[in-house]
């Protein structure tokens, strides 16, 4: 079974579990989010089209990040006149992960409530995570830099490096490989800040500010 939606000007085939990324919409990590301007849905029954959408349809969705695109730049040229502009444009986006599509008025299901761990278990929870911000970075002096201007940052993934004491585009741009397997054991990034380039970024946006 599966839906066309439109969200942000833009139409979408989603499924049930399907992650996709739409523009940018208000919410934190974790919200239920529904879409009520369903232009189809298909399923064991056949098709239902609609006039322009579904009577009673609807597609709910939890709020999975808040990240950015990768860059694209528009620079333009006069001839003859010495004229160059080059701008850049990251357009905000939202992932969201779809949970149900419903039909013929039907609410989505209400959230199921994480279970609290026993106490033992909660102790022992949190021993891992005050072991390792022991060995985390020493925050540098300054204000914090927005670090969700690094290509795939958002705000969750923000907070956790702000937890260990990374705050500072030209903190990771120093980066030595030994800290990169640091954060990489950390996060369990298996090899991401190689290979979107974090330390290049950083050191260009550290570099713009500094001129800024």
């Amino acid at each position: 079974m599966f839906a066309v939606i439109k969200a942000g000007g833009r139409q979408y085939r989603v499924a049930a579990n399907d992650v996709i990324e739409i523009d940018r919409i208000a919410g934190d990590a974790g919200d239920q989010i529904a879409f009520d301007q369903v232009l189809m849905v298909v399923g064991p029954d056949g098709s239902t089209v609609g006039t322009p959408v579904v009577d009673g349809a609807s597609v709910a969705a939890e709020l999975v990040d808040h990240t950015r695109s990768a860059k694209v730049i528009a620079f333009k040229k006069r001839r003859r006149q010495n004229s160059r502009r080059s701008r850049g444009h990251r357009q905000h986006l939202t992932t969201v992960r779809i949970t149900e599509i419903l039909t013929g008025g039907k609410k989505a299901s209400p959230k199921k409530a994480a279970a609290k761990p026993s106490p033992k278990t909660s102790k022992s929870a949190e021993e891992p995570v005050a072991n390792k911000t022991e060995v985390a970075f020493a925050r540098p002096s300054g204000d914090p830099d927005d670090l969700k201007r690094i290509s795939g940052v958002g705000p969750v993934l923000e907070g956790k490096l702000n937890a260990l004491g990374i705050t500072r585009f030209d903190q990771i741009a120093a980066f030595t490989a030994d800290d990169i397997a640091k954060v990489d054991d950390l996060l369990n990034f298996k090899g991401r800040i190689e290979r979107d380039g974090w330390l290049g970024q950083a050191a260009e946006l550290a570099q713009g500010d500094s001129e800024a």
